[in-house]
């Protein structure tokens, strides 16, 4: 017991040290901040905060895990930047939902974050410059595309600055966590059919309620006994729930990418991802003449999307995602060459790639 004291007495050593580095970290900040406003430099730096991130994980020696590492300077980052400014970040609301989750998980708790009603109202307030930036779902493992998200680059002129991979797991939630108490389900209608196996083997004969959003599920279930919601675990902390059941997802291979959208998109990082949008001729093989340019440059391309321009008949736009910058010579290159088939060309943005290890990282 004696040795076990010394050592609690030596983390406990370590913690103060720890706060006290803290504290000085932020009065540097501070001082950071001072510099910016007298320049007038903006005062968040994703591109700075990338570096940050890398190197130290480059210079980690362990036993630390390095995606833990991640996480914790991801909240110093963030409560550093609102020491500086808040920074605002619009996303479909209400809070708790995965797009909240997923803007939380990117820029950190101590960013403000604004829920708004729908995906255009988080294009509108980022273009108005209500805020900064602004997180939108684009596609899910299971479901596919969302094409609403697609359609909002049509109308807006905004930027990809970012892209974040979340893992979906959907929880069975109530007042008590008592199953025999449920007489009702609320949830969205896309978390409700991705577990629908689980619902009809436990709760077979269950009234299933739609719901807006799977937070607005959790809001109504705290507010209804006999109620529960399938929500995520943030919405468990936000509207004070208990598990009835955790993951009850039917397909645990289930992922949702969402976009950061701002006015610019950030320099290349050397492991980048860029997002275009077009509309090609109508004339037989001109979408092959399109995707040649990118072909001989040996360039990789990861999605290809059609969607009507909702402004001619029988007119498509192209949504193509590819490897590589847009300020990379060779996809500078191809991008030039393909324009002048194009009706039109338009560059969404050029951000990094995720990193397989952030996937699994819980916020």
């Amino acid at each position: 017991m004696e040795k076990l004291e010394k050592l609690r007495v030596s983390i406990d050593s370590i913690d103060e040290e720890i706060l006290n580095l803290l504290n000085k970290r932020a009065r540097v900040v501070l001082e950071v901040a001072s510099v910016k406003r007298d320049t007038r430099l903006g005062f968040y730096s994703p591109e700075r905060e990338r570096q940050i991130l890398e190197r130290l994980q480059g210079m980690n020696p362990g036993p630390f895990p390095n995606d833990a590492l991640r996480v914790i300077f991801r909240e110093i980052l963030s409560a550093s930047l609102s020491l500086e400014e808040p920074l605002k970040v619009a996303c479909l609301g209400p809070l708790a939902t995965f797009t909240h989750l997923a803007a939380l998980r990117h820029f950190g708790s101590s960013a403000q974050f604004i829920p708004v009603d729908s995906i255009k109202d988080v294009f509108e307030g980022v273009q108005e410059g209500k805020e900064a930036y602004g997180a939108v779902p684009i596609e899910n493992s299971n479901e596919g595309v969302i094409s609403y998200t697609l359609d909002m680059f049509m109308d807006f002129d905004l930027k990809i600055a970012a892209e974040i991979m979340l893992e979906i797991n959907h929880n069975l939630l109530s007042v008590s966590g008592d199953i025999r108490e449920i007489k009702k389900i609320y949830s969205h209608p896309q978390a409700i059919a991705q577990c629908r196996r689980w619902i009809e083997r436990n709760l077979p004969h269950i009234t299933i309620i739609d719901a807006t959003s799977t937070a607005k599920a959790a809001e109504l279930a705290s507010r209804d006994e006999e109620g529960a919601a399938i929500a995520s675990e943030l919405a468990a902390k936000i509207y004070d729930l208990r598990f009835v059941e955790r993951h009850i997802e039917d397909n645990r291979n289930n992922y949702t990418r969402f976009l950061v959208v701002s006015k610019e998109f950030p320099p290349p990082t050397g492991k980048d991802k860029t997002s275009v949008m077009l509309s090609i001729k109508d004339r037989p093989g001109a979408l092959y003449e399109v995707l040649t340019p990118f072909k001989k440059a040996g360039m990789n391309l990861t999605k290809i999307e059609s969607r009507p321009s909702k402004r001619k008949a029988w007119e498509y736009i192209f949504f193509i995602d590819m490897d590589g910058h847009a300020q990379d010579k060779k996809v500078k290159k191809a991008l030039k060459e393909i324009e002048k088939d194009c009706i039109f060309l338009k560059v969404l943005g050029s951000y990094q790639c995720t990193d397989r290890n952030d996937v699994n990282i819980q916020a």
